[in-house]
């Protein structure tokens, strides 16, 4: 860590969850910030995001433990707003497809001997634990109800933690096109953006999702990327018992607060057109093919109707890991980019905001830091 005095002005680039959260936690510390986005907020990953809220499966022991701390922090918003209709704790079903690679079995005890909240049920006993499922959609190795944890609708908590930033003195410049850290005397010294409008400040974290590889290699350091197009569709609201997330091996399903639900798949963003012009296309029979895999697992077999879709990059690092803190080679120039940003969103604020303000770097941080990628 390279700051040791604390920062008079700090300048976020990025309104998705990463941006505001950071944003608002420095806010609180005192510290002037401006947060900055090229459009509006919620205008990125964080708003098409399934925004499942987890740690389920297999990861190195130490992002379990941030996505664990994660979702404390969620528990705890959880209890200063306990009627949201955005922020739900009915848990997670999983299954996996009825092959020779079905892994569920072996999952179950990995989680089980974590001490993750797991339970492996039969496909007639899912009904009894959680509602919504057809179970003669579940595979004949079953499936794991994980108690613990659930969704968040990313653009109300934006919105919500905006609004708290801005009561606490913040700026929010939106709509303000493709940024650029600035980098004067071997440190960060601000922002400017494609306008040719600047932003001076003593620090920089730039959480501009998908976009923050190729921003941090125009000051020369590298950060492994493996960002994909990701595609999410949103129903029309349908009248259902389905209350917990949804992973299957067709299709993940997590209810919305409008009572929609919100769909993805792995093969749905393989199918995704990326024109020449960088627009994309999305071919009909996707948006149809999801609305019919989820239906297959849903109870009734409701027909469902698309209100609306949202396609775009999916932050990735390169090696699946999260890539928090500051540039070791560029003082004053922080950076997050990862997967998870909803389940991440709040720990990795207050993590990142406190680095920024104090100078000390936390052991949370430690298997994350983007010199990993330094070449």
């Amino acid at each position: 860590m390279h700051a040791p005095t604390r920062p008079s002005k700090v300048v976020v680039v990025g309104g998705g969850i990463f941006g505001v959260s950071c944003a608002v936690h420095l806010a609180r510390l005192g510290v002037q910030t401006t947060l900055i986005n090229d459009g509006p907020l919620a205008n990125g990953a964080s708003g098409r995001s399934l925004a499942w809220l987890n740690s389920a499966r297999r990861r190195s022991d130490a992002y379990h433990r941030l996505r664990l701390a994660g979702i404390d922090r969620y528990r705890t918003l959880s209890a200063r707003y306990p009627d949201a209709a955005w922020l739900r704790f009915d848990g997670g079903l999983t299954w996996d497809a009825d092959e020779a690679d079905n892994d569920i079995a072996a999952v179950f005890d990995y989680e089980r001997d974590l001490g993750y909240h797991a339970q492996l049920l039969t496909p007639g006993e899912i009904a009894k634990v959680t509602p919504g499922v057809d179970p003669r959609s579940v595979t004949r190795q079953g499936a794991i109800f994980n108690p613990g944890e659930g969704w968040v609708d990313l653009p109300s908590l934006i919105g919500i933690l905006a609004e708290e930033f801005r009561s606490l003195g913040g700026e929010i410049v939106t709509d303000a096109g493709r940024a650029a850290v600035k980098v004067e005397d071997g440190r960060a010294r601000g922002v400017t953006t494609a306008s040719g409008a600047r932003w001076a400040a003593d620090a920089v974290l730039l959480a501009a999702g998908g976009e923050v590889p190729a921003i941090v290699a125009e000051a020369g350091p590298h950060i492994g990327d493996d960002t994909p197009i990701a595609l999410l569709v949103r129903t029309k609201p349908i009248k259902h018992p389905l209350k917990a997330v949804l992973n299957t091996p067709r299709v993940a399903i997590r209810p919305t607060p409008e009572g929609a639900f919100a769909l993805d798949s792995a093969w749905s963003e393989e199918e995704v057109i990326v024109k020449a012009d960088g627009s994309y296309e999305i071919k009909p029979s996707t948006l149809e093919g999801l609305l019919q895999e989820a239906s297959k697992v849903l109870e009734g077999n409701p027909k469902l109707e698309i209100g609306d879709y949202g396609v775009g990059p999916k932050p990735i690092p390169g090696d699946g890991e999260p890539v928090f803190g500051e540039l070791q080679t560029i003082p004053g120039y922080f950076v997050a980019f990862s997967h998870s940003g909803a389940t991440l969103g709040l720990i990795a604020g207050e993590l990142l905001a406190d680095e920024i303000a104090t100078g000390k770097r936390h052991p949370l941080l430690a298997a994350f830091r983007p010199e990993r990628f330094a070449r």
